[in-house]
C-alpha cells in the first residue's frame, strides 16, 4: 500500500517515475479514543467520548531522496483530525506539520510549518521513551488565562506541542558525542518591520548513558499583543534518569508576557515504572504558579497513568488527573484538554482509552 501511495503521488505531481528508485515515501498515523468522566462541570459530572488525548489523531506522509555525498531531501506532510466526527482539526489540508529541507552530515535544514524547541527539546527529547505515557491532561492550563496566551491558556508554556511556527526556517545539528542543538526563526512577514509577529527559538540537548539534560527558549511575538511588537517568552530546563525498569524526569519552565509582564512558573516531576514488559505505570506532580499580574493564582496537579500493550501498535490505558487551585482572582481549575473550566477550585478527570499506531 505504501508503495502504491508513493507511485500515485509522484504521478499526480508530475514527478518522473524514474526517480522512484532513489526516494521513499511512507504513510503513518496515530489513533486515540476513550471515555472521559469530568467533575464540576455545570454543577455535575460530565462524561464525554474524547479523542486525541493520550496522543493526537494524526495522518501523514514523510519521505526522503538520496542526493549523494551524504545529502538527502526530507519532507513531511501531517494533519490532525477528530475520531469523534471525522473532521480535520485546524482547518482542511495538512494542519499539523508541513516542511521540506535538506539533511547533511552536519545537520538538517527545513522550511515550513514546524515545532519550536519548547516541544522538541523539553518534551520529545527530554521524555524520550516516556513520551507515550504523558497525555494532554498531564500538561499545562489551569487558571492562567491572564497570561494572554491563545486557546484559553492551553499549553501556555508550549511544552505540549499545541503550537507550530508558520513560515519558519529551522536547523538541527547532527548528534556529536551525545550533544545536539537547534535554532528556528519564524518570519512575521510584515512589510517594513522584520521582527513584528516573528518567532525565535533554540534548543540544546545532551544525553550520556542513563542521563539526559535539555534546555529551550522561544519568543513568539503575537499580533494581538502590542500590534505584534511583543508576545510570549518561554524558556525552560529539564532532564531525566533512565534505567531498564524506570525513568525519572523533571522540568522547570518560565512563561512571560513581554508587554504586560504577567508570568507563570511550572515545576513538574514524573516517573514511570515497567511493572512487566507490557505494563507501564506513570505518575507526575506539578505546581503552576503565577505572579501578581496573574492574581497570584496557583495550581497543584497530580496525575497517574496505567498502560498495557497488546502489541507494538495497540495499547489500552487509564488516566486519573486531579487539579486544585488557589489565588486572588478567578481560580476555576482547568485541566489541559478538557472542554472547559471547573465550576470551582478543583477538577478531576478519569479516562479509559485505547490507541493504535500505523
Amino acid at each position: 500500500m505504501k508503495k502504491n501511495v508513493k507511485w500515485i503521488l509522484m504521478a499526480a505531481m508530475g514527478v518522473p517515475l524514474a526517480a522512484a528508485a532513489q526516494s521513499n515515501v511512507t504513510t503513518y498515523g496515530t489513533l486515540d479514543a476513550g471515555i472521559t468522566s469530568i467533575s464540576n462541570q455545570g454543577g455535575s459530572r460530565n462524561t464525554t467520548l474524547a479523542n486525541g488525548m493520550q496522543i493526537p489523531n494524526l495522518f501523514g506522509f514523510q519521505g526522503s531522496e538520496e542526493l549523494g555525498g551524504g545529502m538527502k531531501t526530507v519532507f513531511k506532510l501531517e494533519t490532525q483530525f477528530s475520531l469523534g466526527d471525522g473532521q480535520f482539526i485546524g482547518g482542511s489540508g495538512f494542519t499539523r506539520q508541513t516542511y521540506v529541507g535538506l539533511a547533511s552530515p552536519v545537520g538538517t535544514f527545513t522550511m515550513g510549518y514546524q515545532y519550536d524547541f519548547m516541544f522538541e527539546s523539553l518534551s520529545a527529547a527530554r521524555l524520550a521513551g516516556s513520551l507515550p505515557y504523558v497525555s494532554l491532561y498531564n500538561l499545562q492550563q489551569g487558571p492562567f488565562q491572564g497570561l494572554g496566551t491563545p486557546f484559553g491558556g492551553l499549553d501556555f508554556n508550549r511544552v505540549a506541542g499545541a503550537f507550530r511556527v508558520p513560515s519558519s526556517v529551522k536547523f538541527v545539528t547532527k548528534d556529536l558525542n551525545g550533544f545536539n542543538a537547534g535554532v528556528l526563526y519564524g518570519m512575521g512577514e510584515k512589510a517594513g518591520s522584520f521582527g513584528t509577529n516573528s518567532t525565535i527559538s533554540a534548543g540544546v540537548n545532551y544525553a550520556n548513558g542513563p542521563w539526559g539534560v535539555n534546555a529551550a527558549y522561544t519568543y513568539a511575538k503575537d499580533p494581538s499583543i502590542n500590534e505584534g511588537k511583543d508576545g510570549i517568552r518561554n524558556w525552560g530546563v529539564g532532564g531525566r534518569y533512565t534505567t531498564s525498569s524506570m525513568q525519572v524526569d523533571a522540568i522547570y519552565t518560565n512563561t512571560q508576557n513581554t508587554f504586560t509582564n504577567a508570568r507563570a512558573n511550572v515545576y513538574q516531576v514524573g516517573a514511570d515504572f515497567k511493572i512487566t514488559p507490557t505494563t507501564i505505570l506513570r505518575g507526575d506532580y506539578q505546581l503552576m504558579k503565577g505572579n501578581a499580574l496573574v492574581t497570584n493564582n496557583k495550581a497543584h496537579q497530580f496525575g497517574v497513568t496505567l498502560d498495557y500493550w497488546f502489541s507494538k501498535r495497540t495499547d489500552i490505558y487509564a488516566n486519573l488527573v486531579y487539579q486544585r487551585t488557589s489565588g486572588n482572582g478567578a481560580t476555576n481549575a482547568w485541566i489541559a484538554g478538557l472542554p472547559g473550566a471547573s465550576d470551582g477550585r478543583s477538577q478531576t478527570a478519569l479516562r479509559i482509552g485505547m490507541r493504535h499506531f500505523f
